[in-house]
């Protein structure tokens, strides 16, 4: 399992046609893809484990699905800012982009650093990579303080008018995950959204009303005990 050669022709034989078109319907880049679900990916990547070496030549491939692959299998442990600015570069799906942050990215020491700075970025998935950090962060670090989200805050704030579909959504996902992580954060979250709309910036309502429609729900507000 260590022979790219190998992996790339297990992920051919298990491409669908049908799969490919649906993965372009949800705007996913297929110029170079076989077309495969994503559990078939994962299934693949078990017998292999954590290897980085391997995650790293994946990558290179340029396959969409080798380069999902990479990131099931890739250790976080030796992932390096290099790594984390090279791939990124590369990111030209939604898909790979949240799953190279969520399966390695954010549990990385450079996660908080890379916040700032993609968030900044002009480019659509760069910019793209600093909310779904924050978003998997408030996810997945049940030990990060609160301090941690509540620097997030006012960029989410402040980039909520770029209404680029990639852009918007991580946006929106990053505010209502910061929002829905405890009581406490929820009230800032909530008054962030307010902060969004008294901008009077008809892109960025979507951002700060879809998050209030959620937070306010009676789901969340019980997850957080406020109901």
């Amino acid at each position: 399992m260590n022979d790219i050669s190998f992996i790339l022709s297990e992920l051919e034989s298990t491409s669908e046609p049908e799969y490919l078109k649906k993965m372009a319907h949800f705007g996913i880049n297929i110029s170079k893809a076989f077309g495969i679900r994503v559990p078939n990916i994962r299934k693949l990547g078990k017998p292999i484990g954590k290897n980085q070496e391997l995650s790293l030549h994946l990558w290179k491939t340029g396959f969409h699905e080798a380069r999902l692959l990479a990131t099931f299998i890739g250790d976080y442990k030796q992932v390096t800012e290099l790594q984390i600015n090279a791939w990124v570069k590369d990111f030209s799906s939604w898909d790979i982009c949240d799953q190279a942050c969520g399966n390695l990215f954010v549990k990385t020491p450079y996660f908080k650093s890379k916040v700032f700075e993609f968030t900044q970025a002009e480019a659509e998935f760069m910019k793209r990579v600093g909310f779904v950090l924050m978003a998997e962060a408030a996810i997945h670090l049940k030990k990060e303080p609160n301090e941690t989200f509540l620097a997030f805050l006012p960029v989410i704030e402040r980039e909520a008018y770029d209404n680029r579909n990639f852009v918007k959504k991580a946006i929106n996902w990053a505010l209502r995950q910061i929002g829905k992580r405890n009581a406490f954060l929820h009230g800032h979250a909530i008054q962030t959204a307010n902060n969004i709309l008294a901008q009077n910036n008809k892109k960025s309502n979507w951002v700060a009303l879809d998050a209030l429609r959620e937070l306010n729900s009676d789901a969340v507000l019980t997850k957080v005990n406020l109901w």
